[in-house]
């Protein structure tokens, strides 16, 4: 199903970041709008509440001390609406207004036992219309030791309501410009900080299977898009070594199997013509030349996988002798040194071939003597295969283990080598977790070659 291009905007990062900002900045908003509204409005609830007791408390004390007036109060200050007592039948005995029916609605507000005051909230008079009204009653010893009288202070509470309505207006009116602003803002900053992702995305999707040469820009620092950029230029490079290899692979073996081919073909066009034992042998010998080649083609191809190796005890030491014990009498002395069993663990066909290629190119080219010693030191089983010929040029010590190399091409064809012997050998080493390395044979300059495979002792 296509997506659609609202599912496409909503699906980018910038989207998701404005939105999560827009959220965020909602929430935060009804969170500190409803705790600064209750806030408030407790605040000038509490602050009118005792501005109107403290009217009521000095109408009591002045009838306490028998000063208060009969009949009408003065008007009360800090903006109380009305003062009025009753006595202990619930008559009004003075008062700074008319009460009305207030008086009466009021009679049954008393304060507790042991209190000696009451606050409440009226609702509005009427329902839908007036303003609700803070009370509060203060009891006080009647004059000339007359029963208790009451003082009721009332405040009409139209300036609180006002003000938390104004700011309960002012947030949900400011709440939209300033999640709008998060939005933008989250938006903006994003795409800023996008900004490079979109470069590379861009110069990612020119890069085809004729151009890997391409990179995408690097936009400096050390933040994620930075690290980021260089993770994929490293890619890019592993990526362009590795089908610069797969080329290069690609025409070695070609040109490798198109010799042989040949060979065989012009064989048997000869057999057909007039046929003969020799030709026929020689056709067979190349033909079997040619298996040899697919089937190291076909090994490397699998160790190219990397494919974790079957692991299973072996002694590299029994290893080596019973190398030696196959191949009969070589053409060179072999000897194999080892002064005890050196265990380790791997695939035992695959240590085996590797070994038997070592052995193969130190005898090709050995003008006396080979040796394989193994041993364990210092962390790693170590099979060393040492032969006195020709040695290896410093310069080629590492080409000599690249896929088709000879040092010497025409010695290499005629003694049958495929040039993929040391390649093989030194990716069984690495699959199983070691090395295997060219170096100067013990004596020094009197020429020969060291080839040295290691592997972890800690996988024995």
């Amino acid at each position: 199903m296509a997506e659609t291009p609202r599912g496409r905007l909503l699906g980018s990062v910038r989207a998701r970041a404005a939105l999560g900002a827009a959220l965020a900045m909602a929430a935060v908003l009804a969170v500190g709008g409803i705790w600064l509204y209750g806030v408030l409005r407790a605040n000038l609830l509490e602050n009118t509440t005792g501005r109107t007791e403290l009217a009521a408390r000095k109408v009591a004390a002045q009838l306490d001390t028998r000063a208060l007036p009969a009949g009408r109060l003065p008007a009360p200050e800090s903006g109380v609406d009305l003062v009025f007592v009753l006595d202990a039948a619930g008559r009004v005995t003075a008062s700074t207004g008319d009460p009305g029916r207030l008086a009466a609605e009021l009679a049954a507000l008393r304060p507790a036992a042991g209190d000696d005051s009451r606050a409440a909230v009226l609702p509005p008079p009427a329902p839908g219309g007036g303003e609700r009204r803070a009370v509060v009653v203060v009891s006080a010893p009647g004059p000339a030791g007359t029963a208790a009288h009451y003082v009721y202070a009332m405040t009409v509470l139209g300036d609180v309501d006002d003000a938390t309505r104004s700011v309960a207006y002012g947030m949900l009116g400011g709440a939209p410009p300033l999640i709008a602003f998060a939005a933008a803002l989250a938006w903006w900053v994003a795409g800023h900080a996008l900004r490079p992702v979109t470069a590379i995305r861009d110069a990612l999707a020119a890069v085809t299977g004729s151009e890997l040469d391409r990179r995408v820009p690097d936009p400096g620092g050390a933040d994620e898009i930075a690290r980021l950029a260089r993770t994929v230029n490293d890619t890019l490079d592993r990526l362009e070594r590795s089908d610069a290899r797969q080329r290069q692979f690609t025409a070695d073996a070609s040109h490798e199997l198109r010799n042989p081919l040949a060979a065989v073909r012009s064989r048997l066009e000869v057999a057909l013509e007039d046929p003969d034992r020799e030709s026929v042998a020689a056709a067979l010998a190349d033909t079997e030349r040619l298996q040899r080649i697919a089937a190291d083609l076909l090994l490397l191809a699998r160790l190219d996988g990397r494919p974790a190796p079957r692991t299973e005890p072996v002694d590299l030491a029994l290893l080596a002798a019973e190398d030696a014990a196959r191949r009969g009498a070589p053409r060179v002395r072999l000897r194999v040194v080892a002064g005890a069993p050196v265990p380790a663990a791997g695939d035992p066909a695959r240590l085996e071939r590797a070994l038997a290629n070592l052995v193969d190119n130190a005898l090709r080219y050995a003008r006396t003597e080979v040796v394989v010693r193994a041993y364990a030191r210092d962390g790693w089983n170590v099979l060393e295969v040492t032969d006195d010929g020709p040695g290896i040029p410093e310069a080629d010590r590492d080409r000599v283990f690249e896929r088709f190399v000879r040092l010497d091409a025409d010695r290499g064809r005629a003694s049958g080598g495929t040039g993929l012997g040391l390649a093989i050998a030194r990716e069984v080493a690495r699959s199983h977790g070691g090395e295997l390395v060219a170096l100067d044979p013990a004596g020094g300059a009197g020429g020969g070659a060291l080839l040295v495979l290691r592997l972890p002792a800690g996988s024995s």
